[in-house]
């Protein structure tokens, strides 16, 4: 019943900026956990950062390293990721998903929701 649609991907310089979002459809947004997670060929989703449907962030810090931050607008049913001094391993395709209970399963790639996806590439 919800369904998430990614955007803001694309090609930025080492350094750069992006901000990538995620707007969702259903009845019951505000309630649920939303997370960023990234994935290159060949290898697993791995989690980015999550927001819980108080506020409360999480952040995988050795990916983000105070680089990144999520937010999220519920009147908007739109949650963001703010992508600063990128580089060149953060290249990857970013996956909105929602869980309507989180947690560490959810951070762990087990959601009840993605979205399709949004390239980020980083060049040099």
């Amino acid at each position: 019943q919800v369904q998430l649609v990614e955007s803001g991907g694309g090609l930025v310089q080492a350094g750069g900026s992006l901000r990538l979002s995620c707007v969702a459809s259903g009845r019951t947004f505000s309630t649920y956990e939303m997370g960023w997670f990234r994935q290159v060929p060949g290898k697993e989703r791995t989690f980015v950062a999550s927001m819980t449907s108080s506020g409360i962030s999480t952040y995988d810090a050795d990916i983000v390293k105070g680089r990144f931050t999520i937010s999220r607008d519920n009147a908007k049913n739109t949650v963001y990721l703010q992508m600063n001094s990128l580089k060149l391993d953060d290249t990857a395709v970013y996956y909105c998903a929602a869980d309507r209970s989180g947690g560490r399963s959810f951070r762990g790639g087990r959601a009840g929701y993605w979205g399709q996806g949004t390239h980020v590439t980083v060049s040099p």
